[in-house]
């Protein structure tokens, strides 16, 4: 009988040797995989740094530096000058100035009646400001209405009125120019539809600029009621 439990005792021994042992190996394992990690992540640092320092930070100074130079070409009066530039500054360069060298550039494209080269630059902006990204929007609009694509013209003034929110500058002046396509499109109850929201929900806006959105309305409300 003794013999017996001692050959269960020791069984038991030998069991939690094997945990132990089993434990051990765990956490020396753990610990292996924690230090890798550790490395990994170090090694990520090290190479976030030498980007920000290295690569970033130049890059930024540079590509503010040239978009600089555009500026006074620009303010001097030398546009196909400063549209070199700009769009120099919007192929080469990223950044914020990369993206508001390809809007400047689009708005010269634009003035000049380069419209699908405007159209191409806008391809490379990146709106960070909700209020620059509609007017960027509504200049693509603008774009497309020039080269009678309507349809695209829509889509883009949609887009401007959404990213410009209730801002009670812009957002009629954009409903205005959708209703204006719409009209063109002949789909007068769109149009009034448009003008009647611009009525309601932004009063001021035609008083401010004069504007008989009255009139308007009165116009559109008996072309769409004479289409049916």
């Amino acid at each position: 009988m003794a013999d017996k439990d001692q050959n269960n005792q020791s069984t038991e021994l030998e069991e939690l040797a094997k945990d132990n042992q089993k434990l051990k190996n765990d956490v020396t394992l753990g610990q292996k995989y924690l230090m890798w990690i550790i490395i990994a992540l170090s090694v990520v640092a090290v190479i976030v740094l030498i980007y920000i320092f290295a690569v970033r930070q130049p890059g930024v100074k540079a590509s503010n530096e040239a978009i600089s130079q555009a500026d006074i070409t620009l303010s001097q009066g030398n546009d196909s000058l400063a549209l070199a530039q700009y769009q120099q500054v919007a192929d080469e360069y990223g950044y914020e100035a990369g993206s508001r060298a390809a809007l400047m550039a689009a708005t010269l494209n634009y003035k000049k009646g380069d419209y699908e080269a405007a159209l191409s630059d806008l391809k490379n902006f990146d709106a960070k400001e909700a209020v620059v990204g509609a007017a960027a929007m509504s200049l693509e609009g603008d774009c497309y209405v020039n080269l009678k694509k309507y349809d695209e013209a829509l889509s883009s003034y949609d887009k401007a009125i959404k990213a410009s929110g209730d801002n009670a500058l812009y957002t009629p002046l954009f409903m205005m120019k959708k209703a204006t396509v719409l009209r063109e499109q002949k789909d007068y109850a769109g149009e009034l539809k448009v003008l009647q929201a611009v009525k309601t929900d932004y009063p001021q806006y035609a008083a401010t600029y004069r504007i008989d959105i009255d009139k308007y309305i009165a116009r559109a409300e008996y072309q769409a009621g004479e289409k049916k």
